[in-house]
């Protein structure tokens, strides 16, 4: 039996056909618009996304043939979507994670000293990222929206939610608990929809969906969208289905996705652990009604400041092409790119922020710039485990995944940026994966965690090799840059 995982990604949406030992036998992957309509706001086009989801799917059904029996997806997380419960039809475009629209809204909550109880409550803080504003906002801003939430004719949901609802015709209103411990409104400790949550940020409980174990029955697609009836057997954020693709089922195992973004998720079991250095407690998975655990740090911007670097300064063609062009420097020459397009993630979380090239030279060029937006990746990644250290956490090994992972002078500088080891995996499209196992814990197919743990293969080991004096150098560099970017 194969499995086929829908993995919606921020910039592109994919389908990826996997055999039982989680081998790809085949991909599609369809780009879509991103939009801008003001500073800090970031938008899509749900139908775009609808469409270019399905796409992917009817291609690579096609080309596996009738051994796909089950599908497993992962999302973007964050990402809200309100639509109207008979029609099916979006109220508003898709507010993006990365959006910051909602700013102003978090500083009166924070204002008005909710923020502790919000983070007793769901693990997380009061910021733009989080869905429950960006919800809030659609109910104000569309006209009439408000009421009809409150008679429950309107449906709130992440991207998973939305693409079920689409691809069961409507029938399923659903989530699982990795998407749902992302929204600001939902309880880690009683795993469920929390009514004190939803009055502070004034989003009706009737438009919620309904939570599941990240490995359940989440409805079966509907012949007329994608060609034939499958089941829906696994669910997870594209983070936390990373987490389970890289095999992170223990205690103090780590991975972290360079993506669009970049996030950092460190495995803490059973208990919800409460973070001091402003990380994030959500749920890592949920199987058999027990959650596991995690401590998360979010880096809004990785991925993006060279595909930043490609579209809009044109000083490159491709993100290949980065890696030759920082090897080939001996040094960063005192050159810092702070990315905080959309703001600063964690540890700093200063939605206000916004980005600066500092250091600059008559010398600097376009090599130094390309440089340096490589090495912002590991800087950021670096302040992750400096929060981690302080709670009293410090990882050992790094598993990482993700697009940039494939360019070995960025995993070997990430390496010795932290001065740990980082691994990659020999399949490093471990959101996909991840999924993809769920599906396939439901189904059957896998006898537990053990099994799927065990088909976790070495790629690469990249082992810390710079000189003490070269780390301090540079981060002293990088505190001082991200330090202006962060001062109020």
């Amino acid at each position: 039996m194969h499995i086929l995982a829908i993995d919606q990604g921020t910039t592109s949406s994919r389908a990826i056909v996997f055999d039982a030992d989680g081998q790809p036998l085949a991909v599609a992957q369809r780009e879509f618009p991103q939009h801008y309509p003001a500073p800090g706001w970031v938008e899509h086009d749900p139908e775009d996304i609808w469409t270019s989801t399905v796409a992917c799917v009817r291609e690579v059904l096609e080309r596996a043939g009738d051994q796909v029996g089950a599908i497993g997806v992962t999302n973007q997380r964050e990402t809200t979507v309100v639509w109207d419960r008979r029609s099916g039809r979006p109220l508003h475009n898709a507010i993006v994670w990365q959006d910051r629209r909602t700013a102003d809204t978090c500083h009166r909550l924070r204002e008005a000293g909710v923020e502790t109880e919000v983070t007793q409550r769901s693990g997380l803080i009061v910021d733009p990222y989080f869905s429950a504003t960006k919800a809030a906002w659609v109910l104000d801003h569309v006209e009439g929206a408000r009421l009809l939430a409150q008679q429950g004719d309107l449906c709130f949901g992440t991207i998973d939610s939305f693409l079920i609802w689409r691809l069961t015709g409507g029938r399923r209103h659903v989530t699982d608990a990795t998407n749902a411990c992302r929204t600001a409104l939902f309880n880690l400790r009683t795993q469920d929809w929390d009514d004190a949550l939803c009055d502070i940020f004034r989003v009706p409980r009737a438009m919620l969906p309904q939570v599941l174990d990240s490995a359940a029955d989440f409805g079966t697609t509907d012949p007329d969208t994608i060609g034939r009836a499958l089941p829906i057997l696994g669910v997870a954020g594209d983070q936390q289905a990373a987490a389970v693709g890289q095999a992170c089922f223990t205690p103090g195992t780590i991975k972290s996705t360079y993506g669009t973004g970049c996030f950092v998720i460190l495995n803490t079991g059973d208990t919800p652990i409460e973070s001091h250095n402003r990380l994030l407690t959500t749920v890592c998975y949920r199987l058999n009604g027990r959650p596991t655990y995690a401590i998360e740090g979010s880096i809004f911007v990785s991925g993006a400041a060279v595909q930043w670097l490609r579209d809009k300064l044109g000083l490159i063609r491709s993100a290949a092409e980065t890696e030759a062009i920082a090897a080939a420097l001996p040094d960063n020459r005192g050159v810092y790119l702070v990315p905080a397009f959309t703001g600063l993630g964690a540890p700093h979380w200063v939605p206000e922020a916004r980005g600066a090239l500092s250091g600059l030279t008559r010398d600097t060029g376009r090599d130094e710039i390309v440089r340096a937006t490589l090495e912002a990746v590991a800087y950021q990644t670096r302040d992750l485990f400096q929060a981690m250290a302080q709670d009293g956490m410090a990882p050992q090994t790094l598993r990482v995944d993700g697009g940039m992972a494939v360019n070995d002078w960025l995993m070997q500088f990430l390496a010795d940026t932290l001065d740990v080891p980082v691994d990659r995996p020999r399949v490093t499209e471990t959101t996909a994966l991840g999924a993809a196992y769920l599906a396939g814990l439901q189904a059957g197919l896998y006898t537990g965690l053990d099994d799927i743990a065990g088909r976790w293969g070495l790629d690469a080991r990249f082992t810390p090799a710079m000189a003490a004096e070269t780390r301090r150098r540079n981060l002293a560099g990088w505190d001082k840059a991200v330090g202006r970017v962060a001062a109020p």
